[in-house]
């Protein structure tokens, strides 16, 4: 499976990309939601990590654009500034799961693992 990680650290973008590989995914690493837009439109994307607060459109206008283009892919929201506000929001435009950041790399791979295994939904 090919997973997008959306965000605007490389700090991320990198821990991500180590966690993942290691869990023998495809991983894809861009760093805003325009460059996201243009990585769903080549395809085959199973899954998105999707981080809330970017420069220009953040997570929630991405995940918007990806929930009417694309619904059947998955979508894993992330932030480090989250309220409960910020989560019910992310979760009633479609996300799968919200995990906050810092996360530990078992987090992240046990969130990926239970979206796959709930087939998305």
């Amino acid at each position: 499976m090919k997973i997008l990680v959306v965000d605007d650290e490389d700090i991320v973008l990198d821990s991500c990309e180590a966690v993942l590989e290691e869990e023998n995914f495809e991983v894809m690493l861009v760093s805003s939601a325009d460059e996201a837009l243009n990585a769903m439109k080549d395809g085959n994307i199973g899954l998105l990590l999707i981080d809330v607060k970017m420069p220009k459109h953040d997570g929630m206008y991405l995940m918007n654009e990806i929930k009417s283009q694309w619904p059947q892919v998955p979508v894993i929201v992330m932030s480090g500034y989250y309220t409960t506000k910020t989560i019910k929001d992310a979760i009633k435009m479609g996300a799968a799961t919200f995990i906050a950041k810092p996360f530990e790399p078992e987090e992240l791979v046990k969130a990926i693992y239970k979206v796959i295994k709930k087939g998305g939904k």
